[in-house]
């Protein structure tokens, strides 16, 4: 995606002064944001359905996805309308931009009572939740979500993940419970490499070949060099990282532990936005890219275009964590799952998130009225049956069971419309993914796939949520910290930074106190290792 920086700096700016008056006067009262907005809780059920005997309406802030249709025509929420007696009014926002438009929802105070797959960061959740435009869900979760309660008690990594050092939980993840759908496959085209009998590359060194061959052997036959050798998805913004960089990270030691840019070792945290091994993988990017083994619109592409070069079967390598069903089974039989490849000191890492997903994939707003009956609205998808419904739509139109799993019917899939009857296509809903659900996200091609990653998977710590005080610090330190780093990063890959730079980037990093990030992160860690 290119980068706007006049959009951004303002959203900069909004987000600052957000967290400057959540300090001022106007700051609620701590009575007032303990206490979730009641409605009439004696019209709510507890259990089954409708929900509310009356119908009510709430408005849901959404991202939607360049694949999606409009949320409105979903038979998911069409059938759990009818169900529920529960009415929602979308406001949609696609994927492109969204991050804008939600800052400025909350800077302008004009919020709906949801945000539905917004995408919250911890950061947001606790600057938001302690300003007061987020009600607290603990009390709503223990009374009217037995579902997601039940998760929390067997998943015991998903609670603290979410609940502030006060006690509060300010937005709820998507919940992963099947391995493949935590991670990125490392799609390389099969057909390629039969073609041009090259074998799987187990090296940076062997993918290098692998990519240049794909680039002047004509590996699609049409006489052109045409052929796109690697491509990966643009950033979705300042603060949420590279991805290219980040799903090659794994081959130079670096991961992402804490939500962050962070490697944990013997219970030490280390930021290694400076470190020589992220010199040496950027330098390794920087080198594909000036080849043009690299995709020269990974930097500038929108969503749309990258799943639609996925569509052609003209990429060699690109990363996605289904290879993207609905593109049709002839592209998707072109390419095959491979392992990470080994690094120049042996690193194979595999980027991967946490049970807890999604973080703020969903929370309530202080205009919402109806809490009690939102928190059971939500509830449902956290089941098997509810997730069932969200995933796949009506049974019998879109899907059957065999053996009690859901899988789409063959003339629903030929339809290709998979994408238009559920939010969860683009990735972020507030749901559960469990095995019961994934038929469509983990056939038999993606689960040979997860296999030539799960001996790389480490265990991930998600990010922690910090106290009201340490998260604005952390606020101010990341705004000018994450701008900087990944505006450097990219002109790095790009060849338009020299290395010689270098420690110029490491002093400016520096200036910007990234040590004393380095020892906030620290401290929540060992608080973390304590409450175990």
């Amino acid at each position: 995606m290119k980068r706007k920086w006049g959009t951004v700096l303002l959203s900069t700016l909004v987000v600052s002064s957000l967290t400057l008056s959540a300090c001022g006067s106007d700051t609620p009262s701590k009575e007032t944001k303990d206490k979730a907005p009641s409605g009439s809780t004696d019209k709510v059920s507890t259990a089954g359905f409708p929900i509310v005997k009356e119908p009510i309406k709430l408005k849901m802030f959404t991202r939607t996805a360049p694949a999606n249709g409009p949320f409105k025509d979903m038979p998911v929420f069409q059938d759990y309308e009818k169900l529920s007696n529960v009415q929602v009014e979308w406001i949609e926002a696609p994927t492109d931009g969204f991050a804008e438009k939600k800052n400025l929802l909350f800077a302008s105070n004009e919020l709906p009572d949801v945000m539905y797959r917004s995408g919250l960061t911890p950061l947001e959740a606790i600057r938001y939740g302690t300003g007061g435009q987020l009600i607290p869900l603990e009390g709503l979760i223990d009374k009217y979500a037995p579902n997601l309660k039940k998760l929390m008690e067997t998943y015991p990594e998903i609670r603290p993940a979410i609940t502030t050092p006060e006690g509060h939980i300010y937005a709820i993840p998507g919940i992963v419970t099947v391995n493949s759908a935590r991670t990125d496959k490392r799609w390389m085209n099969q057909a390629w490499l039969k073609k041009l009998n090259l074998k799987e590359p187990e090296t940076t060194d062997e993918l290098y070949e692998v990519l240049k061959a794909f680039r002047d052997k004509d590996p699609n036959g049409n006489g052109k060099q045409d052929e796109i050798p690697m491509t990966a998805r643009a950033s979705g913004g300042p603060g949420l990282g590279i991805p290219v960089a980040d799903i090659m990270g794994g081959s130079f030691g670096l991961d992402k532990q804490l939500g962050y840019y962070i490697n944990i070792e013997n219970d030490k945290v280390n930021i290694w936005m400076g470190s020589d091994r992220n010199k040496e993988m950027l330098m390794f990017l920087n080198k594909l890219y000036s080849e043009k083994l690299l995709d020269q619109e990974v930097f500038s592409q929108k969503e749309a275009q990258y799943i639609a070069k996925q569509g052609t079967g003209n990429t060699g390598f690109f990363f996605d964590q289904t290879n993207n069903p609905m593109l049709g089974t002839k592209v998707n039989d072109q390419y095959i799952g491979i392992s990470p490849v080994k690094g120049p000191h042996g690193d194979r890492l595999q980027l991967s998130a946490p049970v807890p997903r999604d973080f703020g994939a969903f929370a309530i707003t202080s205009v919402n009225k109806n809490p009690e009956a939102t928190m059971r609205w939500i509830d449902y998808f956290y089941s098997d049956e509810g997730s069932t419904l969200l995933r796949f739509g009506r049974q019998g139109d879109n899907y059957e069971l065999r053996n009690g799993i859901p899988y789409y019917t063959d003339a629903f899939l030929a339809t290709g419309n998979q994408s238009k009857i559920t939010p969860y296509a683009g990735g972020g809903a507030p749901h559960l993914i469990s095995e019961k659900v994934a038929s469509f996200i983990n056939p038999p091609q993606v689960q040979e796939a997860q296999k030539k990653l799960d001996p790389y998977m480490p265990k991930i710590f998600a990010a922690p949520l910090f106290d009201e005080q340490t998260s604005q610090q952390i606020n101010i330190l990341r705004n000018d910290i994450d701008k900087y780093y990944e505006e450097q990063t990219t002109k790095f890959i790009a060849g338009a930074l020299s290395f010689d730079k270098w420690g110029e980037f490491q002093s400016t990093l520096k200036k910007m106190k990234i040590d004393e990030l380095q020892k906030l992160y620290q401290d929540a860690y060992d608080k973390m290792k304590q409450k175990k």
